[in-house]
């Protein structure tokens, strides 16, 4: 019983009918005892007909654990996208065995995402799932979340069953204009996968209202989470100060990446103080390009890697932000990441060092004092919504816990009275 990789991968191959699948898929239909643990369909385009086909070798395949479904419906109508998903997904959901699922550089917006939702809620298998350049929007976005909590739910009756049922371990949903209207979806979502490990989801849109709830109200239950990756989201000084708050609970950190965030200075500090209090030693790679950080700012980052908090990084890309090459925090964090290197004695691969700083950002100290005059707006006004919403529950519990008054109501007893005369 052979057990291998089945690949058809970047062929640009164009499936319209199931009899245009058999010279293709030959080896699968010759031998029913062939056995795969990863088919790769990816780069290629299917219609109904030659979904529906491949469908039916997939139910076969109960060892497969890993299904590369990208970029497989270019040029396909609209209207065919979900029968055809359909009939794939609903095929894998035989496969008991299936962990990872890739399906990027598909279109699943409002009219073509059900069967994708479907799948989500339920294949309790499901321990990788990779979702880029789907171009979800908020609503779809918030659909496939929902489908993702369920799945907690799912997975966690199964265990209460005695089964045994794999954590979701990675989320990747990048360039997906994913918004802050999907955030506490998301938010909810991720705290049921409490077990994740890397979430990868950049280019989303997010703005700093979204980023705060994503952080507080979801990845701060994730414990064990080693990468995470946000780039190219809007933080601003809330954000950061949101990351700063939870960052300290990720002990297993590996990687954190937040260029083109934002940030700015102020936030930048922020988050290099959390970082430096020790609880993140695990850190190797920290992505920060492009985030208006200044000299100041990246003395803060110098003394959390000098003074211990950061003893584990490795790799620091800074470019395009405030600071020049020759500055002198740039050269020594230069040094300090050169000579863990030296003691390690690794001297293959780019993942030790600082990157190039060939961009810089240009300083313009009326618009820094307008930025930070706006970041503080924004922190006032979250301060303020906050305070709001811990009145109105203060309030509404005193309400609901006041004793109810023995005294008589003189109008209500005139009213019962002038009732009683009418009968």
């Amino acid at each position: 019983m052979a057990s291998s990789t089945f690949s058809l991968a970047n062929q640009s191959l164009k499936l319209d009918t199931a009899e245009s699948t058999i010279p293709h898929l030959g080896p699968l239909l010759a031998d029913p005892h062939t056995l795969i643990t990863e088919i790769r369909l990816n780069g290629n385009t299917l219609g109904v007909p030659a979904a529906e086909a491949i469908s039916k070798v997939l139910r076969t395949q109960k060892n497969l654990q890993i299904a590369n479904l990208a970029d497989i419906f270019t040029a396909r109508l609209l209207a065919e996208i979900p029968p055809a998903l359909s009939a794939l997904l609903t095929a894998l959901l035989e496969c008991p065995n299936l962990h990872t699922v890739d399906l990027s550089d598909n279109a699943f917006g409002l009219n073509t995402v059900a069967p994708l939702v479907a799948f989500l809620k339920a294949h309790v298998p499901l321990r990788h799932l990779i979702l880029n350049n789907n171009g979800l929007g908020p609503n779809a976005g918030t659909l496939i979340a929902e489908a993702l909590a369920e799945l907690a739910e799912k997975k966690a009756q199964a265990r209460r069953e005695g089964k045994d049922v794999p954590a979701l371990e990675t989320i990747v949903c990048g360039r997906n204009r994913l918004e802050s209207g999907s955030m506490a979806a998301w938010a909810k979502a991720l705290g049921k996968h409490s077990g994740v490990k890397t979430v990868r989801m950049v280019q989303n849109g997010i703005r700093q209202e979204g980023v705060v709830t994503l952080l507080r109200e979801g990845l701060r239950r994730c414990t064990g989470l080693e990468v995470l990756d946000l780039q190219d989201n809007t933080f601003t000084l809330v954000g950061s100060q949101a990351l700063a708050e939870v960052v300290g609970g990720w002990g297993k950190l590996r990687e954190l990446g937040v260029g083109d965030c934002l940030l700015g200075a102020r936030g930048g500090a922020v988050l290099f103080r959390a970082l430096g209090k020790g609880q993140n030693k695990g850190l190797r790679t920290l992505r920060l390009q492009f985030n208006g950080i200044d000299g100041k700012a990246l003395g803060e980052l110098v003394g959390a890697v000098t003074a211990g908090g950061l003893e584990g990084l490795r790799r620091g890309e800074l470019n395009g932000n405030k600071f020049l090459e020759d500055d002198v925090r740039v050269l020594k964090l230069r040094e300090v990441l050169d000579a863990r290197r030296e003691e390690t004695g690794d001297d293959e691969g780019d993942d030790w060092g600082l990157d190039d700083l060939s961009d810089k950002e240009e300083s313009d100290e009326d618009e820094d004092e307008d930025d930070e005059d706006k970041e503080e707006e924004e922190v006032e006004a979250e301060e303020e919504k906050e305070k709001k919403a811990d009145t109105t529950l203060k309030m509404a519990d005193e309400a609901e816990n006041a004793p109810v008054s023995e005294e008589k109501d003189e109008e209500v007893d005139e009213l019962a009275a002038a009732l009683d005369k009418t009968l």
